[in-house]
């Protein structure tokens, strides 16, 4: 994700304001738009690069090369959810609070974070629990 200019709420104003959901919204935007990109390079990459190689060890590599790409894409196809759910959360008004305790998430944990759904506390709390009991479940990262 590219660099954008932190967000300084007015004094007394409150938050997740029009202005601040607007921030976030821009940020989630630009942030789905060039996964979108790289998911379109990823294509046409793969498309223009595939050859079959007569010789074995160019070819395991070209398949490396594209299981590592495709692994990446995935992880990013699951970011995009996020993203996705994310924008969902602007246009509910249940963006920035946190889904377990419904304090706020705060303004900076939400721009080095943009899809966090939990309070720094509450996320802490589950990676502890995770960390204790090894219970480990994607759906919260």
């Amino acid at each position: 994700m590219h660099a954008f200019e932190p967000y300084q709420p007015a004094k007394g104003e409150a938050y997740m304001s029009p202005q601040q959901t607007e921030h976030f919204r821009n940020i989630l935007a630009t942030w789905k738009r060039q996964l979108m990109e790289e998911v379109d390079r990823t294509v046409h990459h793969m498309q223009d690069e595939a050859a079959n190689f007569p010789d074995p060890s160019d070819r395991a590599t070209q398949e490396s090369e594209f299981s590592l790409e495709l692994r990446t894409r995935d992880r990013e196809r699951k970011l995009l959810r996020k993203i996705d759910s994310a924008l969902r959360r602007i246009d509910e008004g249940t963006y920035g609070f946190c889904e377990e305790t419904g304090e706020e998430i705060g303004l900076r944990r939400l721009e080095a974070r943009p899809v966090a759904t939990l309070c720094l506390e509450a996320q802490e709390r589950r990676e502890l629990a995770e960390r204790q009991y090894g219970d480990r479940d994607d759906r919260y990262r």
